[in-house]
């Protein structure tokens, strides 16, 4: 795996590259070689935050965490990652009770890790009407309704699109991006 590390307000540090290597090489028995990660360090008033992502077939798995030094946010973040990844095998593997091949993921899953876990399922459907309006709009209503996230038809690009609330009291916009070819 390619690892990218970057360090934001901090002085760079070959003795957290080499961990977070160390750390990350323990995928490589079932990601491809050409994988790619992107690793970025900060220095933050309680401690160092580790944003990581890692990008495999057009796949992306994204965590970070606040550590008291490198060390622990790489030991928290890599945490996640392992949860991330477990759920997703299981979910490659279980599919509609079938095993399924993906060229992204090699094969390091038992049978009885697979037998163990329940795909979930959709079990509510709701219809609603899209009516026409602006992101500042969808934002408005969606606060009315006490609600994380709202679809909408954007008025001016007539495409649905998600706004959401962030971590941080700030709104965020979901555009749809059709990748050509795909579908």
């Amino acid at each position: 795996m390619l690892v990218n590390v970057h360090f934001k307000n901090m002085r760079s540090s070959d003795r957290l590259r080499e961990k977070l290597e160390k750390k990350l090489s323990k995928y490589d028995k079932f990601l491809d070689p050409d994988t790619k990660a992107s690793a970025t360090f900060k220095t933050v008033k309680n401690g160092t935050k580790l944003d990581l992502v890692i990008y495999f077939n057009k796949h992306i798995i994204k965590a970070e965490e606040l550590g008291d030094d490198g060390t622990n946010a790489i030991d928290l973040v890599i945490d996640k990652i392992d949860v991330q990844l477990k759920k997703y095998k299981e979910k490659l593997y279980t599919r509609n009770g079938e095993s399924i091949r993906y060229d992204g993921i090699k094969s390091t899953i038992d049978q009885g890790e697979a037998e163990e876990f329940r795909e979930p399922k959709i079990v509510k459907t709701k219809l609603f009407a899209l009516k026409p309006m602006s992101p500042k709009e969808a934002t408005l209503q969606m606060e009315l309704l006490s609600h994380s996230f709202y679809v909408f038809l954007n008025g001016e690009t007539e495409d649905v699109n998600v706004v959401y609330k962030r971590k941080d009291g700030d709104y965020g916009l979901i555009e749809p991006d059709l990748i050509e070819g795909e579908v």
